[in-house]
């Protein structure tokens, strides 16, 4: 045993020389590393603010007594700003009220308007309705066909036509102008005044069907900006109550938001109403216009079939016949003509 020991520290001794100068370098190495990331480290762990460690002064027992140093981050706390603060709240970048414009797609408008749009919408479409309907039937080539009447006249100035020849021709046509002729030919024969109340009783029911639905497009007219008006109403009474809900931050824009979208129904109204106004004054016009003319035209037609009619177009055919007719009789002589004055 006593041998063993030696010789175990004499090969112990043998290695260590031999790793020395390996650990040495490793060592050195190390060392060199550590001071050249020593300030790196001592920065980035050093706060703001906070002396450096390296270059602090020492301090002894009377600095222990003193109360610690605040850091800058206790010093100045970081500034949050805040909705509740109205200092800091007017630094703080304001950003649009999306929730709060009005829409510009017409299906969002729509939607917007609230409940009075689809009265408006329904108000819309019957006046678009009777609108066509009543272009339609005012065309004038429909109620004063000219090429019936032209030829009705004509036929009744040449004695070409009697009482049952001229009330088929005017059934058969069924124009409004024909249907107040046929009561006029009603009355074939008979007195002018018989005949020209019985063209104005024509007349009267021609005229009432001419103006019909009219009064749907002028009740469009006065309807529809009640309606809108009523829907802004409505969204003022909702706009305010939403309004005295809200916070005082976004109160003017809740307040414009409300009011711009309360009075799209109003706009919508004037936008209905304006037009079917235009139309039915257009439409108002033209029935005048046709009423004058038809009834110029029964005027001369019961100039013709009135009894005083018929009495003068037979006069007026003797007297273009009796040129033509009268002859001489054989060993009569020729009556002279009278001289003039005698």
């Amino acid at each position: 045993m006593p041998e063993t020991i030696p010789l175990q520290s004499a090969a112990l001794s043998r290695r260590f020389a031999v790793l020395w100068p390996a650990i040495r370098r490793v060592t050195c190495g190390l060392c060199v590393v550590g001071l050249l990331l020593l300030p790196t480290i001592t920065s980035a762990q050093t706060p703001p603010g906070e002396p450096n460690v390296g270059e602090a002064a020492p301090f002894g027992a009377e600095d222990l007594a003193k109360p610690p140093t605040p850091l800058a981050a206790e010093v100045n706390p970081p500034v949050i700003p805040t909705i509740n603060d109205p200092i800091e709240a007017e630094n703080v970048p304001e950003k649009p009220d999306v929730g709060h414009l009005i829409p510009t797609d017409p299906i969002e408008l729509f939607l917007a308007g609230g409940f009075s749009m689809w009265p408006l919408l329904l108000a819309s479409i019957i006046s678009l309705w009777f609108v066509l309907e009543r272009l339609v039937v005012l065309r004038r080539r429909r109620v004063i066909p000219r090429a019936f009447v032209d030829r009705f006249i004509q036929h009744l100035e040449q004695g070409k036509l009697n009482a049952e020849t001229a009330l088929r021709l005017c059934e058969e046509n069924q124009s409004p102008i024909a249907d107040i002729f046929a009561h006029g030919v009603r009355k074939w024969g008979k007195p002018s005044v018989e005949v020209e109340q019985a063209i104005i009783d024509g007349g009267e029911r021609q005229i009432s069907q001419l103006r019909t639905h009219l009064r749907v497009i002028h009740g469009v007219y006065n309807v529809a900006p009640m309606l809108g008006l009523l829907g802004t109403v409505v969204g003022m009474v909702v706009s305010f109550n939403e309004l005295a809900r809200g916070g005082d931050a976004d109160r003017m824009q809740r307040l414009a938001g409300g009011v711009g979208v309360a009075l799209i129904t109003t706009a919508t109204g004037l936008f209905v109403a304006i037009p079917s106004l235009v139309l039915y004054l257009y439409l108002s016009g033209r029935i005048d216009g046709l009423i004058i003319e038809m009834d110029l035209l029964s005027q001369k037609v019961a100039n013709l079939i009135s009894s005083e009619g018929l009495a003068n177009r037979s006069k007026m055919n003797m007297a273009k016949a009796t040129p033509t007719t009268t002859q001489a009789l054989p060993g009569v002589p020729a009556p002279k003509p009278k001289a003039v004055g005698t």
